[in-house]
């Protein structure tokens, strides 16, 4: 089976969930072409995964196109099908026009590359799969309703504004979909609540993890550091990690030793670094930038406890949670969104968002107390092996898509309805 494979960005410096996804299908056997939206930065290929090096996804089978070229690579498939793309095209533009002219300028600019991708690339492909819901799932909606509508179109929803935020054009897009997957338990509970009303909803909602090669992850609980926290990830202000520096200054006046070690780069990072300053624990508080898999893997080996405090939804289950989980470092996190799916059950440690008290608190009881460190780290290994190994998530995803039948098409909603997508 052929795959064709819409992502909003690839290579980049945050692809590792991607990636291991696509390994775990290609492992199967599936044919797969990536068609990335953003402009190709070469630079971010040596951030890429050994796992999906050349040898498994050869670079000529992952597809940029500049604006310019898409315009022009486009008029093909204009000039036979202008009147069902300029319809597509209304729709999905007044959905995005209600949240705001930078989504409406981001979808705009997707809409001729799919017309592009699709002129060069119809009936090539036996199921198109949208790997994120919003930019690349329109991306995909209309380069499959011009290229190969009568195969099946599956949908991932994952996180942040793919699912829970500026959701645009979402539901006539879960309408269209033949699968609608997620990747934690309580996306689920999410889509069945703010999309009830999408036809065959439950009959197309489909769970799957994403995976760890765990080979690549071996579980270590000797040689880590007795009072190093870790956080990994953009320093954006969603994950939270003020609190973490806050919590920080707590533990200190405790009379409790701590490094903070944070890796990962974003525009919080001048924020957070005046942050430790104003509240006397810059000396405690590290900041390594980004750094390749191998890095982050290292690290994570070193730590005493991995944090991540997101302050709300924003990440659906972050990807670092179940690394760390998988590696030996116990994880201490915010009690949202998907996190709770994988520490329950004492696989880990939460605390409530916002609050650098509990956070603190609850740091100092795990630092000090090495058994509970350990068996916390035992029962957490043993869930990822249980739930996101890479092989055996990436083969039921296979066959899902393969067993997967078009159904009678769903056209685009009417203006009445698209507006309730607002």
């Amino acid at each position: 089976m052929r795959l064709a494979v819409f992502t909003s960005k690839y290579p980049a410096r945050i692809a590792t969930f991607f990636e291991r996804d696509m390994r775990g299908l290609l492992e199967t056997g599936l044919e797969i072409d990536v068609f990335a939206i953003s402009p190709l930065e070469a630079s971010a290929w040596s951030h890429s995964l050994d796992l999906l090096g050349p040898g498994h996804l050869p670079r000529e089978r992952v597809h940029h196109l500049t604006i310019g070229a898409a315009l022009d690579r486009a008029r093909p498939v204009l000039r036979r099908s202008f009147a069902p793309a300029a319809r597509d095209a209304l729709a999905v533009l007044g959905s995005a026009a209600r949240y705001g002219p930078v989504r409406l300028a981001k979808t705009a600019y997707l809409l001729p590359k799919a017309w592009a991708w699709a002129a060069e690339s119809a009936h090539r492909y036996d199921h198109v799969l949208a790997y994120w819901g919003n930019y690349a799932g329109t991306c995909a909606y209309a380069f499959h309703r011009l290229a190969t509508p009568d195969v099946p179109f599956s949908i991932w929803l994952h996180a942040g504004t793919d699912l829970y935020r500026a959701p645009v054009f979402m539901r006539e897009k879960l309408r269209y979909a033949d699968n609608i997957i997620t990747c934690c338990e309580f996306n689920q509970g999410y889509i069945r609540r703010e999309f009830a009303d999408v036809p065959r909803l439950e009959a197309k909602l489909h769970l799957c993890h994403h995976g760890l090669n765990l080979a690549e992850f071996p579980f270590q609980l000797e040689g880590r550091a007795p009072n190093r926290l870790l956080a990994v990830g953009r320093l954006s202000k969603r994950k939270g990690f003020d609190y973490l520096v806050r919590a920080a200054q707590l533990l200190r006046d405790r009379g409790v030793d701590v490094v903070v070690e944070f890796v990962g780069d974003g525009e919080e990072r001048p924020a957070l670094q005046a942050l430790a300053a104003d509240l006397g624990v810059a000396d405690r508080v590290e900041f390594r930038g980004w750094q390749p898999f191998a890095g982050v893997r290292e690290a994570m080996n070193r730590a005493t406890i991995l944090v991540h405090p997101s302050d709300g939804l924003g990440d659906g289950l972050p990807n670092v949670v179940r690394e760390a989980m998988a590696l030996g470092a116990p994880v201490v996190a915010s009690d949202v969104a998907g996190i709770p799916d994988a520490l329950q059950d004492g696989c880990g440690i939460l605390v409530p968002p916002k609050h650098p008290v509990a956070l603190a608190t609850a740091l100092a009881r795990l630092l000090s107390d090495p058994a509970e460190r350990r068996a916390i780290a035992g029962r957490a290994r043993r869930r990822t092996e249980d739930k996101y190994d890479l092989w055996q998530n990436g083969a039921r995803l296979a066959q899902l898509l393969r067993n997967t039948r078009r159904s009678e098409p769903l056209m685009a909603a009417p203006a009445a309805e698209s507006r309730r997508s607002a």
